[in-house]
């Protein structure tokens, strides 16, 4: 890392994301560790996940509200609000996340002047929207590009899709090997605490797949669900463990879809967790059959929990998981690729032990928190001496 002497002023930070429980679940540990270097306040809408952060994080936090749907009154108010309150606390870098944050703050930033402006694409959601909303998207992501100073892309597919989509001409650096926060591998491995507690969850006559995620049309439920159905009709012994919350304002299941997940016997629904690694332990193999992601998460936990991972050929998946060794890609939005992949998994159990063997040193090679951590303050560092 950078050396940087003792007398320099402590430079102010802000950490934005739109909704609080991006700030509070995204970057645990992160946040507490920069804010040993640096002023760190966090800004996000308010709830109880931004106290959460607080207290865990040790960091000021502020409420602004903010919409994550397009919304263009409430959007110019959040405006106004985020440059006004750059110019009262007159941060030295800005780092946001999230599409909404992203626009309104680099936006902000440019107006207030503030010196450092660095925008992180964690999942594009326009290429996989289309007509006028596509356009607005793009308009926006052009927006939040042309406000930053410094623009990083999550992963290389994410890169590539800006470039593809002309987005920007600036340089666009990837952190480490990508992701925001890599992985906890102290956190994420099969300790005594969780087999005892995966216990109350494991079926040991059954192979048991796992989703963890929201309960949406984009990450592939539909297709989960059926396919799931269809497989279970052939064979019995076989269930599925889904973890996650609905969000049905903003990205509904069908009527069938939700049905099945609360009425058929070998779907177990859990909700949202604080701790999922008791449903990973008790699990056979993750799946994630997502439309568009940036980096996901629960790909890397799975893989540090030496599961074997089903994802959709999509940013952020394919540069996790390599094909047959750790895991199976698919294409994305094929329910019958989808089937097929899991039907594979029951019927050649040799070859999903060979790549669970794979998972977890496959992560502490390439993702290891500390190492993202120590990339990210050396490049918090930089920039801010650079100005």
């Amino acid at each position: 890392m950078t050396a940087f002497p003792e007398f320099m002023k402590i430079k102010k930070v802000f950490r934005i994301t739109t909704v609080p429980i991006s700030l509070n679940g995204l970057f645990k540990g992160q946040l507490k560790m920069l804010n040993e270097h640096f002023e760190l306040v966090g800004v996000s809408s308010p709830g109880p996940a931004l106290e959460e952060a607080h207290q865990r994080e040790g960091i000021r936090v502020i409420a602004l509200p903010m919409k994550r749907r397009i919304s263009p009154v409430k959007d110019f108010i959040s405006l106004v609000r985020m440059v006004l309150l750059f110019l009262k606390e007159r941060p030295d870098m800005i780092h946001s996340y999230t599409p909404k944050a992203g626009m309104v703050s680099m936006l902000a930033g440019w107006i207030a002047g503030v010196p450092v402006r660095m925008h992180t694409f964690t999942g594009l959601v326009f290429p996989t929207a289309t007509g006028l909303k596509q356009k607005i998207l793009i308009w926006t992501d052009r927006l939040t590009c042309a406000c930053a100073t410094h623009i990083n892309p999550e992963g290389n597919g994410v890169k590539q899709d800006l470039i593809r989509y002309h987005i920007t001409k600036k340089p666009l650096k990837i952190i480490a090997n990508g992701n925001v926060n890599g992985i906890d591998l102290d956190y994420f491995q099969r300790t005594p605490e969780v087999i005892q507690a995966a216990e109350a969850f494991r079926k040991e006559d059954a192979f048991t797949f796992c989703f963890v995620g929201r309960m949406v049309r984009d990450k592939g439920v539909n297709e989960l669900i059926s396919a799931f159905v269809l497989l279970q009709k052939k064979y019995k012994q076989v269930r599925l463990i889904l973890v996650g919350p609905f969000e049905r304002e903003l990205d509904p299941l069908t009527d069938e879809t939700e049905k099945q997940i609360f009425h058929h016997p070998a779907i177990e629904f859990v909700d949202l967790q604080r701790d999922v690694r008791p449903f990973l332990a008790a699990s056979d193999a993750l799946i994630l059959p997502s439309y568009r992601e940036g980096f996901p998460n629960v790909v890397l936990q799975g893989g540090a929990m030496g599961l074997p991972c089903i994802v959709s050929d999509i940013n952020g998946c394919n540069e996790i998981i390599e094909q047959g060794k750790n895991g199976v890609i698919i294409e994305p939005q094929n329910e019958m690729a989808l089937y097929q992949a899991m039907e594979d998994f029951l019927l050649f159990p040799e070859k999903v032990k060979a790549m669970a063997q794979n998972c977890r040193k496959m992560v502490i090679d390439r993702f290891d928190q500390k190492k993202l951590w120590a990339a990210l303050l050396d490049e918090y560092r930089t920039l801010l001496n650079e100005k």
